[in-house]
């Protein structure tokens, strides 16, 4: 690695650590700020840019070599309140990707279909494979999250009288947790966004919604009626994060009221990630390094 790759990286370490959480005992939610930007003032915004940008491009190389590997793979889980970003941030953050390699999935409503098989079945479907990055835009989480704060909304579910017990929450969290355990052991790196926003940023920016024709389609009223649950959903946040984060699949809590803000720490969380795994392109044995010295000799001798 260059001087200035391990330059980037130090910076990098520095800024996701103090959002990422391994362990859940003793996690407050309220311990985080929505609008910190981790020391960058307003003056510092074209050096986090450029810091950013060239994340992206290593998470383009690394990207690359995880996909030539064809060993392991990276599932990339985001959670929010509504207008927190998730999109935008996806977007930007997975910019110089390689689409061969990544796949996004975005989970709503369940479908009936979906709603006749365990809850996290319509997730298992959209695992990545080997060398491929997944991207889940709201995930399994949905079911201690949405529903939780809903709870008439398993009686969709179909579960067996006397299966929902007053220690439902606990026992799918339990289950999240061992299954994220699993999918580690089996090669692929989880890593958990909750892309924290304030109440009043997400106010402004649903204004913002209203006021400006192009982004009218954004906007749905029942974004509006949810906001009468915003202590309920961090309540909810705040167990799930804390029964399930650990080392091995942590989650990160990701400051969103500076979007600018948000994919940097983003974007750093998984080039960091990706640099742990030591990945590197696969090499070539003398038989097959025969056979390209022989397809480069029979292409030089061609006249045309």
């Amino acid at each position: 690695m260059d001087k200035e790759r391990r330059e980037i990286l130090k910076r990098i370490e520095k800024l996701v650590d103090p959002y990422r959480i391994t362990k859940g005992k003793g996690f407050r939610l309220k311990d985080f700020d929505p609008g910190d930007t981790g020391g960058f003032g307003s003056d510092q915004k074209p050096m986090a840019r450029d810091l950013l940008e060239k994340g992206i491009q290593w998470l383009a190389e690394e990207q690359g070599k995880l996909y030539a590997q064809d060993r392991r793979s990276l599932l990339l889980l985001f959670q929010a309140m509504d207008a927190a970003g998730k999109d935008g941030t996806i977007g930007h953050v997975m910019s110089g990707v390689n689409p061969q390699g990544c796949q996004v999935f975005s989970f709503q409503q369940p479908s009936m279909e979906e709603l006749d098989h365990d809850f996290l079945w319509r997730c298992l479907k959209r695992l990545p494979e080997r060398g491929r990055i997944g991207i889940f835009n709201r995930s399994y989480y949905e079911e201690v999250l949405v529903v939780r704060v809903h709870p008439e909304l398993l009686g969709r579910q179909k579960l067996p009288p006397g299966h929902v017990t007053k220690g439902i929450w606990k026992e799918r969290l339990a289950d999240i947790a061992g299954f994220e355990r699993y999918l580690v052991r089996q090669g692929t790196t989880v890593l958990k966004f909750f892309l924290h926003i304030s109440r009043k940023e997400q106010k402004r920016r649903f204004l913002q919604r209203l006021e400006q024709p192009e982004k009218n389609w954004k906007f749905s009223p029942a974004d509006v009626g949810e906001r009468r649950y915003w202590d309920d959903y961090m309540a909810a946040y705040e167990d799930a994060i804390r029964r399930t984060a650990s080392r091995e699949a942590p989650w990160y809590v990701v400051p969103a009221d500076n979007k600018w803000y948000t994919r940097l720490v983003v974007a750093s969380a998984i080039v960091e990630a990706l640099w742990k795994l030591d990945l590197a392109s696969p090499g070539i044995d003398a038989a097959r390094g025969k056979e390209i010295t022989a397809a480069r000799r029979s292409l030089m001798r061609e006249k045309r």
